[in-house]
Protein backbone atom coordinates (compact mmCIF):
# COMPACT_ATOMS: atom_id res chain seq x y z
CA UNK A 1 0.00 0.00 0.00
CA UNK A 2 2.82 2.23 0.72
CA UNK A 3 4.59 1.74 -2.46
CA UNK A 4 1.61 2.44 -4.42
CA UNK A 5 0.98 5.57 -2.29
CA UNK A 6 4.53 6.55 -3.36
CA UNK A 7 4.10 5.81 -6.70
CA UNK A 8 0.50 7.92 -7.05
CA UNK A 9 2.61 10.59 -5.51
CA UNK A 10 5.18 10.93 -7.91
CA UNK A 11 3.13 10.13 -10.92
CA UNK A 12 1.09 13.51 -10.21
CA UNK A 13 4.37 15.57 -8.91
CA UNK A 14 5.42 14.44 -12.46
CA UNK A 15 2.16 16.10 -14.48
CA UNK A 16 2.05 18.77 -12.15
CA UNK A 17 5.74 19.63 -13.32
CA UNK A 18 4.64 18.95 -17.38
CA UNK A 19 1.79 20.79 -17.25
CA UNK A 20 3.73 24.04 -15.71
CA UNK A 21 6.38 23.52 -18.45
CA UNK A 22 4.07 22.90 -21.26
CA UNK A 23 2.37 26.27 -19.94
CA UNK A 24 6.11 28.21 -19.64
CA UNK A 25 7.07 26.57 -23.62
CA UNK A 26 3.59 27.60 -25.19
CA UNK A 27 4.35 31.28 -23.80
CA UNK A 28 7.25 31.56 -24.78
CA UNK A 29 6.87 29.91 -28.20
CA UNK A 30 4.17 32.37 -28.44
CA UNK A 31 6.09 35.08 -27.96
CA UNK A 32 8.94 34.46 -29.68
CA UNK A 33 7.21 33.51 -33.61
CA UNK A 34 4.83 36.23 -33.08
CA UNK A 35 6.47 39.43 -32.46
CA UNK A 36 9.61 40.88 -33.53
CA UNK A 37 12.23 41.64 -30.59
CA UNK A 38 11.52 44.61 -27.94
CA UNK A 39 8.27 44.84 -29.34
CA UNK A 40 5.46 45.53 -26.69
CA UNK A 41 1.68 45.02 -26.14
CA UNK A 42 -0.36 47.22 -23.58
CA UNK A 43 -2.59 45.44 -21.53
CA UNK A 44 -3.07 47.84 -19.23
CA UNK A 45 -0.87 51.03 -17.64
CA UNK A 46 0.85 48.27 -15.00
CA UNK A 47 0.88 45.08 -17.17
CA UNK A 48 2.71 45.11 -20.75
CA UNK A 49 3.89 41.68 -22.92
CA UNK A 50 7.47 42.78 -23.47
CA UNK A 51 9.50 40.60 -25.95
CA UNK A 52 13.28 40.38 -24.60
CA UNK A 53 15.86 37.58 -24.14
CA UNK A 54 18.63 37.49 -21.80
CA UNK A 55 21.74 35.28 -21.62
CA UNK A 56 21.25 35.36 -17.69
CA UNK A 57 19.85 33.91 -14.89
CA UNK A 58 16.04 34.89 -13.84
CA UNK A 59 14.87 38.36 -14.32
CA UNK A 60 17.65 39.37 -16.60
CA UNK A 61 20.70 38.97 -14.30
CA UNK A 62 23.93 37.90 -15.91
CA UNK A 63 27.16 37.67 -14.31
CA UNK A 64 29.36 34.39 -15.19
CA UNK A 65 29.70 32.67 -18.21
CA UNK A 66 26.67 31.19 -20.80
CA UNK A 67 27.42 27.38 -20.79
CA UNK A 68 29.10 27.58 -17.19
CA UNK A 69 25.49 28.78 -15.80
CA UNK A 70 23.52 26.20 -18.15
CA UNK A 71 25.44 23.54 -16.78
CA UNK A 72 25.36 24.59 -13.06
CA UNK A 73 21.14 24.63 -13.81
CA UNK A 74 21.10 21.33 -15.22
CA UNK A 75 23.46 20.34 -12.02
CA UNK A 76 21.02 21.72 -9.53
CA UNK A 77 17.87 20.92 -10.90
CA UNK A 78 19.02 17.16 -10.97
CA UNK A 79 20.11 17.75 -7.66
CA UNK A 80 16.29 18.61 -6.52
CA UNK A 81 14.58 16.39 -8.80
CA UNK A 82 16.36 13.41 -6.75
CA UNK A 83 15.44 15.37 -3.66
CA UNK A 84 11.81 15.67 -4.07
CA UNK A 85 11.87 11.97 -4.99
CA UNK A 86 13.36 11.15 -1.37
CA UNK A 87 10.91 13.60 -0.02
CA UNK A 88 8.05 11.68 -1.79
CA UNK A 89 9.15 8.71 -0.09
CA UNK A 90 10.10 10.15 3.10
CA UNK A 91 6.10 10.91 2.66
CA UNK A 92 6.53 14.72 3.31
CA UNK A 93 4.07 17.49 3.54
CA UNK A 94 2.42 17.64 0.61
CA UNK A 95 2.56 21.85 0.69
CA UNK A 96 6.30 21.03 0.67
CA UNK A 97 6.64 19.00 -2.33
CA UNK A 98 4.75 20.89 -4.88
CA UNK A 99 6.61 24.38 -3.97
CA UNK A 100 9.74 22.19 -4.98
CA UNK A 101 8.02 20.93 -7.88
CA UNK A 102 6.91 24.75 -8.59
CA UNK A 103 10.37 25.62 -7.94
CA UNK A 104 12.20 22.41 -10.51
CA UNK A 105 9.37 23.41 -12.82
CA UNK A 106 10.58 27.16 -13.53
CA UNK A 107 14.42 25.96 -13.30
CA UNK A 108 13.70 23.29 -15.92
CA UNK A 109 11.91 25.91 -18.35
CA UNK A 110 14.70 28.31 -18.57
CA UNK A 111 16.90 24.96 -19.07
CA UNK A 112 15.37 24.02 -21.88
CA UNK A 113 15.48 27.86 -23.78
CA UNK A 114 19.29 27.42 -23.37
CA UNK A 115 19.51 23.83 -24.41
CA UNK A 116 16.89 24.26 -27.57
CA UNK A 117 15.92 26.99 -28.49
CA UNK A 118 19.08 28.17 -30.46
CA UNK A 119 19.12 24.88 -32.09
CA UNK A 120 14.97 25.64 -33.49
CA UNK A 121 15.09 29.47 -34.19
CA UNK A 122 16.07 31.81 -36.20
CA UNK A 123 17.59 34.96 -34.92
CA UNK A 124 14.80 37.42 -33.60
CA UNK A 125 15.77 40.78 -34.00
CA UNK A 126 12.76 44.16 -33.83
CA UNK A 127 12.77 43.77 -37.36
CA UNK A 128 11.91 40.48 -38.03
CA UNK A 129 10.12 37.32 -35.69
CA UNK A 130 12.02 34.41 -35.78
CA UNK A 131 10.85 31.34 -37.57
CA UNK A 132 11.25 27.91 -37.05
CA UNK A 133 14.03 26.14 -38.60
CA UNK A 134 15.45 22.84 -39.13
CA UNK A 135 16.88 21.09 -35.85
CA UNK A 136 21.07 22.24 -35.60
CA UNK A 137 20.04 25.58 -37.86
CA UNK A 138 19.33 27.99 -35.49
CA UNK A 139 20.75 30.87 -33.93
CA UNK A 140 22.96 29.48 -31.67
CA UNK A 141 24.85 25.98 -30.71
CA UNK A 142 23.90 23.66 -27.67
CA UNK A 143 23.36 25.23 -24.47
CA UNK A 144 24.26 28.85 -25.85
CA UNK A 145 20.30 29.40 -26.64
CA UNK A 146 18.94 32.49 -24.97
CA UNK A 147 16.31 32.62 -22.19
CA UNK A 148 12.58 34.31 -23.58
CA UNK A 149 11.08 36.99 -21.02
CA UNK A 150 7.90 38.53 -21.50
CA UNK A 151 6.00 40.02 -17.92
CA UNK A 152 6.06 43.25 -17.67
CA UNK A 153 4.80 45.04 -14.20
CA UNK A 154 5.69 48.53 -14.32
CA UNK A 155 3.35 49.58 -11.32
CA UNK A 156 4.75 52.62 -10.30
CA UNK A 157 5.78 54.71 -13.25
CA UNK A 158 6.76 58.19 -12.32
CA UNK A 159 9.38 61.17 -11.69
CA UNK A 160 10.88 61.08 -8.29
CA UNK A 161 10.39 64.76 -6.55
CA UNK A 162 12.36 67.12 -7.31
CA UNK A 163 13.12 68.59 -3.70
CA UNK A 164 14.51 64.85 -3.12
CA UNK A 165 18.62 64.30 -2.12
CA UNK A 166 20.60 62.76 -5.12
CA UNK A 167 17.60 61.02 -7.10
CA UNK A 168 15.30 63.98 -7.48
CA UNK A 169 13.86 64.61 -10.89
CA UNK A 170 15.22 60.89 -12.05
CA UNK A 171 12.35 58.85 -13.70
CA UNK A 172 11.54 55.79 -11.12
CA UNK A 173 9.74 52.35 -12.06
CA UNK A 174 8.80 49.95 -10.05
CA UNK A 175 8.89 47.20 -10.60
CA UNK A 176 11.03 46.92 -13.61
CA UNK A 177 12.24 44.02 -14.15
CA UNK A 178 10.67 41.97 -17.22
CA UNK A 179 10.63 37.87 -16.32
CA UNK A 180 8.83 34.79 -17.78
CA UNK A 181 6.20 32.55 -16.43
CA UNK A 182 9.38 30.03 -15.05
CA UNK A 183 11.10 32.91 -12.84
CA UNK A 184 7.38 33.33 -11.63
CA UNK A 185 7.31 29.80 -10.79
CA UNK A 186 10.46 29.79 -8.81
CA UNK A 187 9.94 33.18 -7.39
CA UNK A 188 6.35 31.72 -5.47
CA UNK A 189 8.19 28.64 -4.91
CA UNK A 190 10.63 30.19 -2.83
CA UNK A 191 9.08 32.69 -1.04
CA UNK A 192 6.59 30.16 0.36
CA UNK A 193 8.86 27.99 1.09
CA UNK A 194 10.86 30.40 3.48
CA UNK A 195 7.19 31.25 4.78
CA UNK A 196 5.50 28.33 5.08
CA UNK A 197 7.93 25.37 5.20
CA UNK A 198 10.88 26.52 7.65
CA UNK A 199 10.57 23.38 9.35
CA UNK A 200 11.30 20.89 6.55
CA UNK A 201 13.59 23.17 5.17
CA UNK A 202 15.36 23.25 8.45
CA UNK A 203 16.02 19.41 8.41
CA UNK A 204 17.70 19.48 5.06
CA UNK A 205 20.68 17.83 5.57
CA UNK A 206 23.91 16.33 4.15
CA UNK A 207 24.31 13.82 6.69
CA UNK A 208 23.58 10.22 5.90
CA UNK A 209 22.56 9.71 10.00
CA UNK A 210 20.63 12.94 10.15
CA UNK A 211 18.56 11.45 6.82
CA UNK A 212 18.19 7.77 7.95
CA UNK A 213 16.56 10.07 11.24
CA UNK A 214 14.70 12.50 8.82
CA UNK A 215 13.24 9.19 7.12
CA UNK A 216 12.49 7.42 10.36
CA UNK A 217 10.15 10.85 11.16
CA UNK A 218 8.39 10.61 8.16
CA UNK A 219 7.76 6.52 8.39
CA UNK A 220 6.53 7.13 12.16
CA UNK A 221 4.01 10.46 11.00
CA UNK A 222 2.58 8.53 8.12
CA UNK A 223 2.09 4.90 10.55
CA UNK A 224 0.38 7.40 13.14
CA UNK A 225 -1.73 8.49 10.29
CA UNK A 226 -2.77 5.04 8.96
CA UNK A 227 -3.57 4.29 12.52
CA UNK A 228 -6.19 7.39 13.25
CA UNK A 229 -9.31 6.42 13.65
CA UNK A 230 -11.58 7.09 10.46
Amino acid sequence: MKEYSVRRRITWVFLLIVALLVVDQVIKIWVKTHMPLHDSIHITDWFYISFIENNGMAYGMTFINKVVLSVFRIIVSTVVAVYIIKQIKRHARTLYVVLLALIFAGAAGNIFDCMFYGLCFSESTPFQVAQCVPFGEGYASFLQGRVVDMFYFPIIDTHLPEWLPIWGGEHFIFFSPVFNFADACISVGVVALLLFCRKELGTISFSKSKDKENEGEGQTAETDKESEPQ
